[in-house]
């Protein structure tokens, strides 16, 4: 038989948990075409796997690539590591579906998050933001519904309820964003105009989720908990689940330093609610801090009217002292401990890879103060990540509670990836074969085990068609790598450095990544 694409010699992992098999791939089209013994079959290129693994490609669930993948399609962060297919919208931080008036808008306040991605793409619907990605990508590209635009299209960026029309507005906004393909819906409690919403809105937006048999991918509230009868958290999430039938979906749920070791605590809710019946699946990133972008950590008075007024009254020295005393009382957290990730093009280029507590010290001001004022000389163009904390050990226990977290059926990873700035995340270039390579080795996790958390779990979750197995008619999305060698490079010090131990990486029959070299193939599409 003769194939486009032959991947031969290789250890095949299929992606269902099953243990792999010395086994030949062939490949027309887009699609895998046969797997087996193909020694006797002939095409037009023969990758050779000898000493190799052959797995699907590997699915992010929460990738914030939104307008990285919109400024530079080849997207090397993300295709090197084996991401074939990335999942964007996550925390219901996105570019769509919105209109003219609101896109530029919500694509500078979100900038210090998403970059800059072009200010005259249409993204008035999800339909038009797919066709935005498709073809024009390395990797494929699924989105959620976000609840930040369901939101700006109802009422604006505006603290009001969701009541009456405005809410049939956005059940509406949100019904058509499903039937256009999008794989979920998304929201983040910290974030705005998400946090505006009271849990008994996000019931009646989920109803609507449910009818399609699609996830809500939740980060939990911090923001406005007393909008929230059960005072946010967990306890919020589960009661959208039981109330609207909703499948859950919890982003970033793991151990910190401080809580490290803390496994069945956390999950004792999680498998209480699960035992009750609600379906939830979880994600999680083997690393022990976060990054986001400032407007986290401010109340809701001050966002409301979008950017301009939220710069306004930044900028305005007679607020200064109500803003820093009410954001010391704010649940996301105090900004101490943090480092400028990326500063845009109106700040000061000198500042990516400083703690805030140093600048505000050099500069006699609070930290948040300091915070503050680069918002206002970065135009909003700014973002942070969390200093690693001193002690390896704490470290190490957050990654043995990853693995122990990805031990369970029902977890899978999502790299929280913010792939923009000087000194971002290493997340964003490493998480993956963090998790695959090296963490897989240290803790002695059977490679299928992990392969199917990263491959089958996501895309059966999020609908992903013919995804996340190597099986005869599924697209060819595929990764091959060295298991003893893979391994992420990216580190805290120097995070824009690619991993090792990744070969080659194939999207719908295409090769876009051939002996660690780009290839500029863009064969990404629309999922699913």
């Amino acid at each position: 038989m003769h194939f486009d694409l032959l991947i031969s010699g290789g250890t095949v992992v299929d992606g269902t948990g099953s243990p792999g098999v010395r086994a030949d791939v062939g490949i027309n089209g887009k699609r895998i075409e046969q797997i087996g013994d193909l020694a006797e079959s002939t095409a037009r290129r023969i990758i050779d796997a000898t000493g190799l693994t052959v797995t699907p490609g590997f699915i992010d669930v929460h990738a914030h690539s939104d307008g990285a993948l919109l400024a530079d399609g080849q997207h090397a962060n993300g295709i090197r590591q084996g991401i074939t297919t990335e999942i964007i919208s996550p925390d219901g931080l996105t570019l769509a579906p919105l209109s003219a008036e609101n896109y530029p808008m919500y694509r500078w306040y979100l900038s210090g998050i998403l970059g800059l991605p072009p200010e005259d793409l249409d993204m008035s619907s999800i339909t038009a933001a797919r066709a935005n990605y498709h073809n024009k990508t390395s990797c494929n590209v699924a989105t959620f519904a976000g609840h930040g635009p369901v939101r700006l299209e109802a009422v604006g960026f505006n603290d009001v309820p969701l009541t009456g029309d405005a809410l049939d507005r956005a059940k509406g906004v949100l019904r058509d964003a499903l039937e256009q393909g999008a794989c979920g819906f998304a929201t983040g409690l910290s974030y705005y105009p998400q946090s505006y919403s009271t849990t008994d809105e996000l019931v009646e937006l989920c109803k609507v989720v449910a009818e399609f048999g699609r996830p809500l991918s939740i980060h939990l509230r911090n923001h406005n908990t007393d909008r929230a009868p059960s005072g946010g958290g967990v306890a919020e999430a589960i009661e959208i689940g039981k109330r609207s039938g909703v499948k859950v979906h919890f982003e970033h749920y793991r151990t910190y330093p401080k809580n490290a070791g803390q496994v069945e605590a956390i999950l004792a809710p999680i498998d209480a609610a699960k035992a009750e019946g609600v379906d939830i699946t979880l994600e999680t990133y083997p690393y022990p801090v976060g990054s986001s972008f400032p407007q986290a950590f401010f109340p809701g008075w001050l966002h409301e009217g979008g950017p301009a007024r939220l710069l306004e009254r930044l900028s305005d020295k007679s607020m200064r002292k109500q803003i820093v005393e009410e954001t010391k009382n704010v649940g996301y957290g105090r900004p101490s401990g943090n480092i400028w990730s990326w500063i845009g093009p109106d700040g000061d280029q000198a500042l990516p890879g400083t703690l805030f507590d140093d600048i505000a010290d050099e500069q006699g001001v609070s930290i948040e103060d300091s915070v503050c004022d680069v918002m206002v000389a970065s135009n909003l163009a700014c973002g942070f990540r969390g200093a690693p904390p001193a002690s390896t050990r704490d470290w190490r226990r957050v990654e043995e509670d990853v693995m122990q977290l990805l031990a369970r059926p029902d977890y899978m990873v999502g790299s929280d990836a913010i792939p923009v700035g000087q000194q971002p995340h290493p997340r964003a270039y490493g998480c993956f074969p963090r998790v695959v390579g090296r963490l897989r080795r240290r803790h002695g996790y059977p490679l299928e085990q992990v392969v199917q958390r990263v491959t089958q779990n996501p895309a059966e979750r999020f609908g992903l068609t013919d995804r996340g197995v190597l099986k005869a008619g599924n697209f060819a999305d595929i990764v091959v790598f060295d298991a003893d060698h893979i391994n992420d490079r990216s580190s805290f010090e120097d995070p824009a450095v690619y991993p090792e131990g990744i070969p080659h990486v194939v999207v719908n029959g295409q090769v876009a990544v051939d002996h660690e070299r780009l290839t500029g193939v863009l064969a990404g599409e629309a999922a699913p």
